[in-house]
């Protein structure tokens, strides 16, 4: 896939990530790199994340999803590349899974 074509990042962040305002974390990050698609916690203590742009801006959400914020400790990202459908105007919080 070209550098400068949308693609589609689909992660499972595992470790302690609910209730330290990773979710928020990660839409401020989204949305200053201008990627649309959303973030929500999961029933299993994990939080998904679907994220569409650039790649180059997608690898740089990555990065910053793989460190976390302050209180956060994530143990694993699972990823997935995907083309981007462009379905998503903005990013946001959906309900949590």
């Amino acid at each position: 896939m070209p550098e400068q074509e949308n693609a589609r990042l689909h992660a499972i962040v595992e470790g302690h990530v609910q209730g330290v305002g990773f979710r928020y974390f990660v839409v401020e990050k989204a949305t200053s790199l201008g990627l649309n698609g959303w973030v929500r916690n999961r029933w299993d203590d994990t939080v998904e994340v679907v994220a569409e742009g650039l790649r180059p801006d997608l690898v740089q959400l990555l990065r910053a999803i793989n460190r976390g914020p302050s209180g956060a400790y994530v143990s694993d990202v699972k990823d997935d590349w995907q083309p981007a459908t462009g379905e998503y105007t903005r990013f946001q919080v959906i309900p949590s899974l």
